[in-house]
């Protein structure tokens, strides 16, 4: 039979020396045979069609189904592949059935499989299945942080044809079955999207599901189908079969997948946690039954990585959110007082508007609200909220401000219902979480009378206020007292001679042998005293590190494993602050886990555990309590290059502090420093930075008073951009006239006095007054009271500024080990993994600056820990 015309072409001529190609006809490669795309359309149709499979998928789980599969396509997940090539029975397919394909069943135990979540899997291993779709309110952005529609109902949203909703649960379920199956391409994009997705309504759910609770049922009014879109066709469902054939079986009991127990595993809900803590903190469940018997799923790092993002994100933004609590709050009450009939308790929509000076009535005809709970009952749990509060990284001004804040969260819960177990947690809070040994006497004095309206009992046990009062008088002893002159003045001594210069280190730290040396005489009872390590160098990135987990650097894809080590948190080396340069003691493992509530809680240890958790005996140890404050700055992108912009100034242990931030161009590269700064007590107090004034209502801000009760400015729904992670380019060091130098500092206590000093003297700031229209704006600098001052001129202190991000789920974490202050002196950081381009805007040099406000709505919020030695 005559071949083909374009069969001849494809036909070797075959001559004396065998076969060879034809020359005289041009060949066009494309049609030598399928394309790449020809070929994945093919298998995609297959799957599709369920035609030519060679194995039949009997899926039991929260669903139950049959899908006709191929095994050259599914080895490339590492679950697949295990099965098909290590041995199992499933390796090595029937020979000679001609009753169809092999049948292998598979017993999902994760609750957190679904059917949607894992026939995208598949899909996605044949090359296509449905685009996702995440609303646009979902998403945080820098013009609208809290998401574009918080605090009100997101409108309605219309899902794309052919599109699956991305949901915050099918995103949860999509990651939790990507990592069973090992996807690791899949699983990073379903973090990805993930940790862009963290905001008011949904840092609850991503939480739980960190601490490994189940996703739950699916809920219809969320929108998300049973099925996958597109695939619905796909799967051939069926009864649950109590019986199982006897077909191939595989059955994962002690693992959620064949991956390592180091990567997930199973947990029993009731092992206890360990800590090293004082305050009695347990991140199990409520107190009630709920969440009893429920399976715990944890994936490792990857949870924990979940994790991080929302305690940064409660830490940020938790007490922003308590003001609409309260307000639910009231609101429930009165609708319940005016409507006896009302049987449902509604608890996520109220009324909006400002409430009228006088009567019951709320304002009428107005939008409702959307407020998530998170410190009311049904939101965190006791153990949460106490874990929280007493973060060094919850942002609020000042310990008097955190006994407040509190106290508000404490009644809010107790006028639902008090619970004797959550009242311990109370007690632990008040008398562990809260530092008053940095109040004032005035303070400690108001707090010994303030009696709960609900128990009728004070919030603070005396003896706790008694111990401050005594720690802080202690302290002040320590600085003030002068040493006696060795060479006292003769009486023939014009005027008296000057005291002899002190010691820069009070001497008040202790080492694990001082605590061995004392435990003796305590006559083995347990030393009731609270002790505070001295941190070392360190600069680590927890919560969304902004990495883009999609690939490797050289452009491949991820293994599981690189997957896993990608999101555990980063520790860059960062350099020295002090003169002399300090080993720096780094850690490439996770930095966090639930049991320290993913970097949440403080670092305080008994001195027992002071003693087990350094072997080594070298860390130093302080039972002074050190001073917790916040500060936030405002339209950082109008900052002139070299300007300071200030925070308010702080009184603690007989000096003056403040923070300031400061814009640096180096090498093309514009970095964000930011420094803490001993004030001098005969200067002026510079201005501080404060918001612009915004028209709409107000609420309290934990910083800067009053701030705008809802964004009025319609947003965008993108993603936001995903930023670089923390790199090397961090520098610790004192800033002076010679950035570039770290050998000297401003240590003048006038800064008027010297003509080379003028750019860190207030006058020189670009900021201007909060009555003026020009950016930065600031407020008339005050000076904190002064119970007592140090006289010394230069002291030693260590500290540690955390830096929150714009949208809230990571921060950068700068602790100094012991630096010298001399009055007028700063230590701090800049450092590019600050994520300038958050709060202002990155140009090229030379390219002019933009006039007047943008739309980036966020602040730079940050958290200082100082403590002196």
């Amino acid at each position: 039979m005559a071949a083909s015309a374009e069969g001849l072409l494809r036909q070797p001529i075959y001559g004396r020396r065998g076969p060879r190609q034809p020359t005289s006809i041009p060949m066009n490669s494309k049609k030598l045979g399928p394309s790449a795309v020809d070929i994945q359309n093919h298998l995609y149709n297959s799957f599709l069609e369920g035609s030519t499979a060679d194995v039949a998928l009997r899926v039991h789980g929260s669903w139950d189904a049959i899908y006709n599969l191929h095994r050259v396509v599914l080895i490339q997940s590492g679950f697949f592949r295990s099965l098909f090539t290590a041995g199992f029975a499933e390796s090595s397919p029937r020979i000679g059935s001609i009753s169809g394909p092999d049948e292998i069943v598979v017993h999902f135990d994760d609750p957190n499989i679904t059917r949607p979540a894992f026939e995208v899997c598949i899909s996605r291993l044949y090359g296509g299945g449905p685009p996702l779709d995440i609303a646009p309110s979902l998403i945080p952005s820098l013009s609208q942080p809290l998401t574009s529609s918080f605090p009100h109902e997101p409108p309605p949203h219309k899902v794309p044809a052919d599109h699956h909703p991305a949901t915050p649960r099918f995103l949860l379920s999509l990651l939790a079955t990507s990592v069973y199956l090992s996807i690791p391409s899949l699983a990073s994009q379903a973090l990805t999207s993930i940790l862009s997705t963290v905001g008011p309504h949904t840092v609850l759910k991503y939480l739980h599901f960190a601490l490994g609770k189940p996703i739950g049922h699916l809920d219809p009014e969320d929108g998300e189908p049973e099925a996958a879109v597109g695939l619905e066709s796909v799967a051939h469902t069926i009864e649950y079969e109590r019986s199982v054939t006897e077909t191939a079986s595989i059955r994962v009991e002690n693992n959620l997948s064949l991956l390592d127990d180091s990567h997930i595993k199973k947990r029993d809900s009731s092992d206890p946690q360990t800590s090293a803590s004082p305050i009695s903190y347990d991140s199990s469940e409520e107190h009630e039954t709920e969440g009893v018997g429920q399976p715990v799923c944890h994936y490792g790092a990857i949870s924990d990585k979940i994790g991080e993002a929302c305690a940064c994100w409660l830490a940020r933004w938790g007490a922003d959110m308590l003001p609409y609590e309260e307000r639910l709050e009231e609101t429930t009450v009165h609708k319940e007082r005016s409507t006896p009939v009302f049987t449902r308790r509604r608890s996520r929509t109220i009324p909006s508007g400002p409430y009228p000076a006088t009567g019951d009535t709320p304002p009428e005809n107005l939008g409702d609200l959307s407020i998530p709970l998170i410190w009311a009952r049904g939101g965190l749990t006791p153990q949460w909220v106490a874990a929280i509060i007493s973060s060094d990284s919850f942002f609020i001004r000042g310990e008097r401000e955190r006994y407040e804040f509190a106290r508000r969260v404490v009644e809010l819960r107790r006028k639902a219902s008090i619970h004797p177990a959550e009242e311990e947690d109370w007690v632990r809070l008040f008398d562990s979480g809260i530092y008053y040994a940095n109040m004032t006497i005035e303070a400690i004095m108001h707090i010994s009378q303030d009696i709960s309206p609900t128990t009728k009992r004070p919030f603070v046990h005396l003896a706790t206020l008694q111990a401050a009062l005594w720690t802080h008088s202690i302290l002040r002893h320590q600085i003030t007292i002068r040493p006696s002159s060795s060479n006292p003045s003769t009486p023939s001594s014009s005027a008296p001679s000057p005291p002899p210069p002190r010691d820069k280190e009070l001497g008040i730290t202790q080492t694990v042998a001082d605590l061995l040396t004392a435990a003796p005489l305590s006559n083995g009872t347990p030393d009731p005293k609270v002790y505070f390590p001295i941190p070392g160098n360190t600069s680590v990135r927890i919560g969304d590190n902004g990495t883009n987990f999609s690939g490797t650097p050289e452009g491949g894809s991820l293994s599981m494993d690189q997957l896993f080590a990608s999101t555990s948190s980063l520790s860059p080396p960062p350099s020295s602050p002090t003169l002399k340069p300090n080993p720096i003691n780094t850690d490439n493992g996770p930095l966090t886990s639930e049991a320290d509530f993913f970097g949440l809680r403080p670092s305080t240890f008994t001195a027992a555990s002071a003693i087990a958790s350094d072997t080594k005996g070298k860390s130093q140890w302080s039972s002074y309590p050190p001073y917790r404050f916040a500060v936030e700055f405002w339209d950082l992108e109008s900052l002139k290059e070299k300007s300071r912009l200030y925070s308010h100034t702080v009184w603690y242990a007989g000096s003056l502090f403040n923070i300031y931030v400061q814009v640096v161009r180096k090498k093309g590269q514009v970095q964000l420093g930011i420094y803490l700064h001993r004030q001098s007590s005969i200067e002026p107090i510079p201005p501080s930075s404060a918001p612009a004034s915004v028209a709409t209502p107000t609420i309290a801000s934990p910083i800067a008073g009053p701030i705008a009760l809802a964004n009025q400015r319609p947003g965008r729904g993108s993603f936001p951009p995903l930023f670089p992670p923390i790199t090397q380019t961090t520098s610790h060091y004192s800033p002076s006239i010679h950035p570039s130098s770290r050998s000297s500092t401003p240590l003048s206590s006038s800064l008027s006095s010297s003509p080379s000093l003028l750019s860190s003297s207030p006058s020189s700031l670009s900021a201007s007054t909060s009555g003026s229209t020009t950016l930065p704006a600031t407020a008339q600098g005050v000076t904190p009271p002064q119970p007592f001052r140090d006289p010394r001129q230069s002291i030693s202190a260590y500290f540690m500024i955390n830096c929150a991000s714009a949208t809230g789920s990571s921060q950068t974490r700068f602790t100094s080990s012991p630096d010298v202050f001399s009055v007028s002196q700063s230590w701090g950081w800049k450092s590019s993994s600050l994520r300038t381009e958050e709060y202002m805007d990155v140009r090229t040099e030379g390219a002019p600056a933009k006039e007047g406000p943008t739309n980036k709505e966020v602040s730079l919020r940050a958290t200082v820990v100082l403590g002196l030695v």
